[in-house]
């Protein structure tokens, strides 16, 4: 029996690349699958034979949107301008990925849409962050600035998250512009243009695989409870054994290491801010359902 990882999904037929010689072999799954409730997916290790995959070997995470598993990390694309940087919407995808049980790796991109002045203060916002996250800074326009980025794909199963407009496609195509990606989050090389059959398929760059999708496509957490928020913070879980009372929300409770750290300048205060803006909307979201 041979293994492979299933590289693309279309018409109901796998592509399974070989994970030694890495030659690729179209199959479809055996018919026990259906009757269990399974289905592979891309991004599946696998067991396979010359005409069927077998086995599906267990999976390490799982997305919905896009619907591929076994991924290694998401890189969290943020432009700096068209759209203006948002720590929000960083600190959404942040929580995301990590209730994926997924790598993230913080890109900011269109550095060269700033002046010195507006980078520097950007660089001191991220600050915080880069004690947590591995962040790179990074032009499509400037290939100096993706060397060191270009590393981070290798022997990685890699998405992409963020904001429309946030520069992906065209960052990709920087690196490699064989990948033929329309910006716009649209890839003409992949068939995902008009009247063509949508699919999803993993892509071979620098040493790794990326899907061919922008990423997280929702940034809502329905499945997520209030009280569990804490845990998508890695900034607050070095600090919560200090908190007074066990279970402590960050949000009213005396004595809480969280605020102390947020009054001290240990924690940005915007960044602390999101947290209770995210806290209300699950409250919210919990009483709606």
């Amino acid at each position: 029996m041979n293994e492979g990882r299933i590289i693309k999904l279309i018409g109901g037929v796998y592509t399974v690349q070989d994970l030694n010689d890495r030659s690729t072999h179209s199959l479809r799954p055996r018919g026990i699958f259906r009757h269990k409730n399974e289905s592979p997916k891309v991004g599946d290790l696998v067991r396979y034979d010359e005409t069927l995959i077998q086995e599906i070997l267990p999976r390490t995470n799982e997305l919905v949107r896009p619907p591929i598993v076994n991924v290694d990390q998401a890189l969290l694309i943020n432009s700096t301008k068209s759209p203006n940087f948002s720590a929000f919407l960083l600190d959404r995808f942040l929580i995301l990925a990590h209730q994926a049980d997924i790598e993230p790796i913080i890109v900011i991109n269109k550095i060269d849409l700033l002046g010195k002045v507006a980078y520097e203060k950007l660089r001191d916002e991220i600050s915080h962050y880069e004690k947590y996250y591995r962040v790179f800074y990074v032009s499509a326009k400037d290939p100096s600035t993706l060397k060191a980025f270009k590393e981070v794909f290798e022997d990685r199963l890699s998405v992409l998250a963020g904001q429309t407009g946030s520069g992906k496609s065209s960052l990709l195509n920087a690196i490699d512009p064989s990948l033929d990606l329309k910006t716009g989050e649209t890839s003409k090389a992949l068939g995902r243009g008009r009247h063509t059959t949508r699919h999803t398929e993993l892509l071979e760059l620098c040493g790794g695989l990326i899907a061919d999708t922008p990423g997280f496509s929702k940034l809502d957490f329905h499945d997520i409870e209030a009280d569990e928020l804490t845990n998508y913070y890695l900034d607050f879980l070095e600090r919560i054994d200090g908190c007074k009372f066990r279970g402590c929300r960050h949000i009213n409770e005396p004595s809480c290491a969280i605020k102390k750290a947020v009054e001290d300048g240990e924690i940005p205060k915007e960044r602390y801010n999101n947290y209770r803006r995210i806290h209300e909307e699950l409250q919210a979201q919990k009483k709606y359902y």
